[in-house]
């Protein structure tokens, strides 16, 4: 059941109700097996932000990667695991050594509700980290303007996003995408179906701006940012997999 979980969060994150359904047993197991996992660390839960009588379960994935590595090492040095170098983009073209520069790029749309923040910055890391394999865009269901914070936070990072401008989600409502990525709670309850039944996934982070009220929000960012760079990581690895998979086929 375990096992099942894990697998179910790998792909996106959930609620606990939703995961209770997913594996087909009581919330009462559901919770304890959470709960174990969450005691591991390799899971965290936070209250939705939506709904603060819903929490959202989240895998780390790169804990996870740390604890299966070590595992098979300390069975036997044989199974000694190092995880796969992910090709970065060193000319700007992107993608691993051979690929085929006429395949078509995936497409990836974040969503936020202002698209100030978390979509945008995901926007840019996603641009910068994948090259010319991905296609990525950005919008949000109530766009407002981007903040400074997140102009800051990735200037730090060498990527200018000063002039980038918020979208509404609507400016995408018929395009077709691969992934579509819901990086708030909110978004994630009115976020449209668009064309081709792409990849529905749900990245629970919350707002860094929200931190503002009564402190400098900047560390907020930061986190923000070092969070989506991990998870846009994973996120290439499954993308090469699925393109690798695709051309075998």
């Amino acid at each position: 059941m375990r096992w099942q979980l894990l697998g179910e969060l790998a792909r996106s994150d959930r609620q606990v109700r939703e995961l209770t359904a997913l594996v087909g047993q009581r919330q009462s197991l559901t919770s304890y097996h959470l709960g174990q996992l969450r005691a591991a660390g390799l899971v965290t839960m936070r209250r939705s932000s939506a709904d603060g009588r819903d929490t959202y379960c989240s895998l780390n994935l790169a804990a996870y990667r740390e604890r299966l590595a070590a595992s098979g090492a300390a069975l036997h040095a044989g199974l000694r695991l190092v995880p796969a170098e992910l090709a970065l983009p060193a000319d700007g073209l992107g993608g691993p050594p051979g690929q085929s520069r006429a395949q078509s790029p995936v497409r990836v749309l974040f969503l936020c509700t202002g698209n100030s923040a978390r979509s945008q910055m995901a926007e840019a890391i996603l641009g910068r980290l994948g090259g010319s394999r991905v296609e990525t865009a950005s919008a949000g269901s109530h766009p407002k303007d981007l903040h400074p914070n997140a102009v800051r936070v990735m200037g730090e990072r060498g990527m200018d996003i000063s002039g980038a401008r918020s979208k509404h989600l609507s400016e995408f409502a018929e395009q077709r995408f691969d992934y579509v990525i819901s990086l708030c709670d909110r978004v994630r309850e009115v976020c449209p179906d668009f064309p081709g039944a792409p990849a529905m996934v749900h990245w629970s982070i919350p707002d860094p701006a929200a931190e503002a009220a009564s402190q400098d929000s900047y560390p907020a960012f930061v986190r923000t940012a070092e969070e989506l760079n991990t998870r846009i990581q994973f996120l290439l690895y499954a993308i090469e997999n699925s393109q690798t998979s695709s051309e075998r086929s």
